[in-house]
């Protein structure tokens, strides 16, 4: 059964808010909630949407400028020391530059550091390809004793740091720059290890994470008005991913497009195929990166260019079919 979204839901005024927003908010929640709860950031508070905790919680706040190594060991430090550290800069430099010492000195150790990876994605637009993470969810969900959370918009994030927040272990977040459609709601479900049928359908499986969650669902209204029924899935919980629900859903449509805002090589697709390919194999489109570097541009010129929009959603349904 499909989950409760907004009732504007394909509108041209529905809400739109960046989705590290949901970051910032839950951040605040739990800063009153939990002493426990500290941040560490590399200079870069006000866009990682970590200012209003270094404001009103400056004693649970640590600096550590330009220098993700050190981010990623005193976040394990602190969490040695009974702390929850949420460590957080953007993506293209931790997990990025930062990645042998959340192996080691996190993962290995199995430490309680939650992980933000702010401004990931193609979206990030005019900063280009050193900005642009594209190898994030790959590099993280490859890490034993790692969970990767991708919230499709700002209410899901503020969900995924909460729930982060209340388990013991390593917790990579990807958080996207631009605005988005907010198209959960607070009663909309949300639980690391599952996933969200947000449309139902029999004609194929579309599984996405991030912003692609809503262009799967602008592709699937689109398609059905060619009599083509898309089973949408939001993979919000990447690592662990919701085999089960994704399994039943394929049974039913017999193919699957992924979609995500990241490499095609080692990310959500290459998650879904793993789980397809033990359990029930079917034809399968990939939406996203293809083995290339991102470029400047604006956000919504590079998603469109780099068919990760709805459109490039619709074109791989269609040619899933033909395989199917």
């Amino acid at each position: 059964m499909s989950v409760k979204l907004v009732d504007n839901l394909f509108s041209p005024d529905i809400k739109q808010v960046p989705i590290r927003n949901g970051y910032g908010e839950a951040l605040m929640i739990l800063g009153k909630e939990n002493l426990k709860v500290i941040v560490l950031c590399c200079d870069l508070t006000e866009s990682t949407r970590s200012l209003d905790f270094s404001k009103a919680y400056p004693d649970r706040f640590v600096e550590v400028g330009v220098a993700e190594q050190n981010l990623a060991g005193l976040g394990a430090g602190f969490a040695h020391e009974g702390y929850i550290p949420f460590i957080t800069s953007y993506a293209t430099f931790s997990p990025g530059r930062n990645w042998d010492q959340i192996r080691v000195s996190i993962c290995y150790s199995n430490n309680n550091v939650k992980i933000i990876g702010s401004h990931a994605g193609i979206s990030v637009g005019p900063d280009g390809a050193t900005h642009q993470g594209m190898e994030d969810i790959a590099i993280t969900r490859v890490l034993p004793n790692m969970i990767v959370l991708v919230p499709g918009d700002a209410i899901e994030a503020r969900k995924a740091t909460l729930a982060a927040a209340k388990i013991s272990g390593p917790v990579y977040i990807r958080l996207a720059r631009e605005k988005t459609p907010q198209f959960t709601t607070d009663e909309t479900p949300f639980e690391i290890g599952k996933a969200n049928v947000l449309r139902e359908g029999i004609d194929c499986t579309i599984v996405a994470c991030g912003p692609q969650a809503y262009y799967a669902l602008q592709a699937a209204e689109e398609l059905a008005k060619e009599n083509i029924q898309c089973e949408v899935i939001n993979a919000a919980s990447v690592k662990p991913i919701d085999g089960q629900t994704i399994v039943t859903s394929v049974k039913k449509t017999r193919c699957v497009v992924s979609c995500e805002e990241h490499q095609i090589t080692g990310g959500l697709g290459g998650a879904v195929a793993e789980v397809l390919s033990r359990n029930f194999p079917v034809p399968q489109e990939f939406v996203g990166m293809p083995d290339h570097f991102g470029e400047s541009g604006e956000p919504n010129e590079l998603t469109a260019k780099w068919r990760m929009d709805s459109k490039g959603i619709i074109e791989a349904v269609k040619k899933v079919l033909q395989r199917k």
